[in-house]
């Protein structure tokens, strides 16, 4: 995996072969980077990043300059290398080994974006519960947004606050907000 902008454009990251993650593919990355590009300053945000994995997108934000980022996942193995990772490059990202649902369950840490990338194979019982617990929890900043992604074999459009997906080949990016419409855009 590579950081596709930013102060660390190009740089390769390898984590070890060991970790059970499957790290959003640079193209999907570039693409949803791109929206929320023209949706705010990531320089002045918060970012909350449930099943962080490998921390492909924290560094991600981290490189395009956001300083408030917390990496949430329940593998000691991803946490310790987001650490050693984040450590190594300069970069200003908190862990937090947990289980997400759980950390949502009993946070309060407000985000201006939320970013989940469950398990594919999670069911939509388990997709769905992810946004649940975010706005029941009021997690989201006013005008933040929740971001989840999942395999296009996955439908989140009925879900409560959604707004709109995109596809990028076999990644889809739901977004979620608490101004929701049923709008595609």
């Amino acid at each position: 995996m590579r950081i596709v902008s930013g102060e660390f454009k190009g740089r390769r990251i390898t984590a070890p072969k060991k970790l059970p993650v499957r790290p959003t593919t640079d193209m999907a990355k570039e693409a949803l980077f791109n929206i929320l590009n023209n949706l705010y300053y990531l320089d002045d945000i918060s970012v909350l990043d449930l099943f962080s994995g490998t921390g492909n997108i924290s560094y991600e934000f981290a490189s395009r300059g956001t300083k408030d980022i917390v990496s949430v996942d329940q593998d000691y193995g991803c946490i310790k290398f987001i650490n050693e990772t984040a450590i190594s490059f300069g970069m200003t990202i908190r862990t937090i080994k947990s289980d997400v649902f759980k950390f949502l369950e009993k946070s309060t840490q407000k985000a201006t974006i939320i970013f989940a990338d469950p398990p594919y194979e999670f069911s939509l019982e388990y997709f769905t519960r992810i946004p649940e617990l975010v706005f029941k929890n009021n997690l989201l900043e006013e005008g933040g947004v929740l971001v989840v992604e999942h395999s296009k074999h996955t439908d989140l459009s009925k879900v409560e606050n959604f707004s709109y997906s995109k596809s990028y080949g076999g990644n889809m990016f739901s977004f979620f907000n608490a101004e929701s419409s049923d709008e595609e855009e």
